[in-house]
């Protein structure tokens, strides 16, 4: 049986070298790094992430925000004229051609240029951040669906080592009833216990292709082989738990994405603050009347008064900015929470799979001396198929905790940003 299970696995880890390893060739020229076998290649990974829709539309918000910093950087004081022509009928005078020109220009009162300066460059950290988790939130779905064909295909790798067995001991038992050394009973459970082991497996081949179907719908650019590789053993990172769960919060985009909005709404709530005193406007006025008779050269000066309107836009921004300072604080206890939630699911996840692993390779050695004490006939088939249908379900049961225990460590790893998250994406350029 073992021996069915590492043929199988080896059969798959084969099959993923085949596929996988020309393309990380492809994508990473240099020095193969470390790569678990049960993960796709980083480099692909990478490669899926950044050219997945979401992260894409985050991206081209970056560019927006830029654009909109360099607006507010530039202020919204452009130069206006204003001309006049027109011909004027004096009695007894005649006709006269007549014009007026006004050439003006708002100016920013000192301080203003500077928050608008840090109003966009907090709105640009904010785009960055949100770009960066939107890639983190697509690993994460690759991670989930990954897992999801991975377990599939253990299950299924599973069952066809059980279906086997049970496929000899039909035959070993459709042999002994021939010779009417077996009873029909026995043919009957010998037979419905493979069928319940191929129903077991046409359900896991099923969830595989569906998982299959969906994950390479979902990430196109990962190539899939024809099975999934098998689950590795599940073990604490050598960092350990309690760095990752720290590296959670330190690096945590979410929190960078609230930090950037909340400074944001206070340069903001400054900048109305501050347009209470409004911008005045300078500029040259030249005129013509009586047909040049008289002319004129002169500066205009205008200063808008401010009144409620601007005092209520000043108020709105300031709650604008409390309300964004206690989302920051939201996020932060969320962010930390979130990371403790990771950690200990982690940590009870890994040991309840070395407990149920030591449960499995009990039950599949009290299966092995089962089937050898039915082989000398000590043992009736009965207790044979029911020791080996106990054996089964333990080893289910060790892969759906061995899968949920890697599950929630790489989520850990995804979250602390050591997996599958490029360096750049939690430095100062991001926050």
């Amino acid at each position: 049986m073992a021996d069915v299970l590492h043929s199988l696995r080896g059969l798959r880890a084969a099959a993923w070298l085949a596929v996988a390893l020309p393309a990380v060739a492809a994508a990473q020229p240099g020095p193969a790094l470390d790569q678990r076998a049960d993960l796709p290649p980083a480099p692909l990974v990478s490669e899926a992430l950044d050219s997945y829709p979401g992260v894409l539309s985050a991206a081209a918000r970056i560019d927006a925000a830029r654009a909109q910093a360099g607006a507010l950087a530039r202020g919204p004081q452009e130069i206006s004229i204003q001309a006049t022509a027109l011909r004027r009928a004096v009695d007894r005078e005649g006709n006269f051609a007549e014009f007026d020109a006004t050439l003006s220009r708002p100016f920013r009162l000192p301080g203003k240029a500077s928050l608008d300066r840090k109003t966009g460059a907090a709105g640009i950290r904010f785009a960055q951040n949100e770009m960066a988790d939107a890639r983190h939130q697509a690993a994460l779905a690759l991670s989930q669906q990954w897992f999801d064909w991975v377990e599939a295909g253990a299950l299924a790798a599973s069952d066809a080592a059980n279906i086997a067995y049970l496929e000899r001991a039909l035959g070993a038992v459709e042999r002994r009833a021939a010779l009417r050394d077996a009873a029909a009973l026995d043919v009957d459970q010998a037979r419905a216990a493979l069928s319940r082991a191929k129903g077991q497996r046409a359900d896991a081949l099923a969830r595989a292709a569906e998982a299959r179907a969906r994950l390479a719908a979902t990430f196109p650019g990962i190539p899939l082989p024809p099975a999934p590789p098998a689950p590795t053993a599940p073990a604490e990172p050598a960092i350990g738990f309690d760095m990752l769960a720290k590296l959670v919060i330190e690096r945590s985009h979410e929190i960078g994405a609230a930090q950037a909005m909340a400074d944001r709404e206070g340069f903001a709530a400054d900048r109305a603050r501050a347009e209470r005193r409004a911008d005045p406007s300078f500029g040259v006025r030249a005129f013509s009347e009586r047909g040049g008779m008289e002319k004129g050269l002169g500066v205009v000066a205008t200063m808008p008064l401010g009144g409620g309107y601007r005092r209520y836009q000043a108020e709105e921004a300031a709650a604008n900015a409390r309300a964004a300072a206690q989302d920051l604080a939201g996020v932060q206890r969320s962010v930390a929470a979130m990371a403790a939630a990771d950690k200990a699911l982690a940590e009870t996840r890994l040991a309840g799979w070395q407990a149920l692993a030591q449960s499995a390779d009990a039950a599949n050695a009290v299966a092995e001396r089962t089937i050898a004490g039915g082989k000398l006939g000590a043992i009736d088939l009965a207790d044979v198929l029911l020791a080996q249908r106990q054996a089964g379900d333990a080893r289910r049961e060790e892969i759906a905790a061995r899968m949920a225990a890697l599950r929630a460590i790489l989520k850990l790893e995804i979250d602390s940003h050591v997996v599958w998250i490029d360096a750049d994406d939690h430095g100062e350029s991001a926050r």
